[in-house]
């Protein structure tokens, strides 16, 4: 099946499904730039959705000032699985941009696994990832469809930024924990996406069944860490070594990295691609002997501990107003009143969006001899941070990444895995993807090596 998939001819590279959406309409401007270009595989595209009419606007904005390119405008609907099957017959890939993931992935996500197209999407809801793993793994390996969920800000920052703070420790040095230090910065209001409320909202209203979907699936493999587990730590943090306030972050990332880990203790080499030469196999596997696992967590970081609480305060309230149907109502139909700002029915003003920047530190700390026993690691006595840092997290550095996903897709699908529901960082790590995202305005940068007090 998987060769005679790859011989099928295929009207276009790739369609954008959810074009017309906050983040779509952005993907599609990210995309034009990528688009009939010598330098890259991206030479069909179409844009699909419910409304064409939509569509066409989306369009005219994304190639604003220049006139709209001769893009298929294609109808598709996510309640409609026949409209979803034949959309997915005619591409090699899908970049799915229609949330709540929760709500309107899988049958895109089905319909990509028959079909044999490889998918990718943007979504940061950590029961629709593992649902999709638990239902279509086998069968989308067996078709020769990578399923890759988070190719956004949400995961890709995280893993790589792990795997780059990982690879400065150089043996016998070895990391415990790793903590990434988000601080989303602006000269503006920072506002966020209204469907990542959404998608936050329904997430603690359905928590119980992501549990009863963790009770039911076998457990992953986990990996060999130096050291003890790190203590649980302060609720609210002052982390010295970068001078901000920091507060438990309840992401996707960590999720998306232990799935990522467990994938490469189960693969200590990685996972092989379908028809890589002697060169790109040595490439793939020092590429992981390089990488250290390690305990990993999010924090979101403010220069002042009241913005913390504010963070704290807008977290409760959803989780309260989050459990019933009314308070669920409230915080949709008023998010501006019940987070304070941070969400908009109508999301940022596009002024709002190029103000906006990221910074997340990835501080990590282990030990400068890993070959020591157990009992003789008291305490870590290393510190090495990285920093990743980009452009506005959700309309600018989301689409940046998702496309550099589907141009190494489009261009490397030989060296990439034969297909599964994956995660971009066992897919994408040994890749070029982090000097694509450097040329591309997302930075990887080295920012101090410590040695830790006794």
């Amino acid at each position: 099946m998987e060769e005679g998939r790859r011989s099928e001819s295929r009207e276009f590279d790739a369609v954008i499904l959810g074009a017309s959406g906050f983040t779509g309409k952005y993907v599609v401007r990210e995309a034009l730039k990528f688009l009939n270009s010598p330098s890259y595989p991206l030479k069909t595209l179409a844009l699909a959705g419910r409304s064409p009419s939509k569509l066409s606007q989306t369009l005219s904005w994304a190639s604003s000032p220049s006139p709209p390119p001769p893009l298929p405008i294609l109808q598709a609907d996510v309640s409609n699985p026949s409209s979803l099957l034949s959309l997915s017959r005619r591409t090699r890939l899908l970049l799915n941009c229609v949330g709540p993931f929760r709500l309107h992935g899988q049958p895109v996500v089905a319909a990509c696994v028959e079909s044999g197209t490889d998918y990718l999407d943007i979504t940061g809801e950590p029961e629709f990832m593992e649902k999709m793993e638990a239902l279509y793994h086998d069968k989308a390996r067996k078709a020769g469809s990578l399923v890759i969920s988070a190719c956004g800000y949400d995961s890709v920052p995280a893993e790589m930024g792990l795997f780059f703070n990982s690879r400065q420790w150089v043996s016998p040095a070895a990391p415990n924990r790793v903590e990434a230090y988000l601080s989303l910065e602006s000269e503006r209001k920072i506002v966020g996406n209204f469907a990542t409320l959404e998608s936050a909202v329904l997430g603690v209203e359905n928590v119980g069944q992501w549990q009863e979907l963790r009770r039911s699936r076998p457990r992953r493999a986990r990996p060999v860490i130096p050291g003890p587990p790190p203590p649980k730590g302060a609720i609210v943090e002052h982390q010295k070594s970068i001078g901000r306030w920091a507060v438990k972050l309840p992401s996707a990332d960590p999720i998306v990295v232990r799935r990522t880990l467990a994938s490469l203790t189960e693969n200590r080499d990685g996972l092989p691609g379908v028809n890589e030469d002697e060169d790109q196999i040595e490439k793939r596997k020092n590429f992981w002997a390089m990488v250290k696992p390690a305990h990993f967590g999010v924090k979101i970081v403010s220069k002042s501990l009241l913005g913390i609480v504010r963070y704290i305060f807008v977290g409760i309230l959803i989780g309260l107003f989050g459990t019933f149907a009314f308070g669920q109502s409230l915080l949709l139909k008023y998010p501006a009143i019940f987070t304070l700002g941070m969400f908009r029915k109508t999301g940022p003003t596009e002024e709002e969006v190029n103000s906006a920047t990221f910074k997340m530190w990835f501080v990590g700390h282990g030990y400068s001899d890993s070959n020591l026993t157990s009992r003789e690691k008291k305490k870590p006595d290393m510190e090495i941070i990285t920093r990743v840092s980009g452009p506005e997290i959700g309309y600018v550095t989301t689409p940046i990444i998702l496309l550099q996903c589907a141009l190494i897709l489009l261009d490397q699908r030989d060296r990439l895995p034969q297909g599964g529901v994956l995660t971009p960082g066992i897919v994408f790590g040994p890749t070029d993807l982090q000097n694509r995202l450097q040329q591309n305005g997302i930075s990887f940068d080295i920012v101090a090596r410590n040695a830790l007090p006794a």
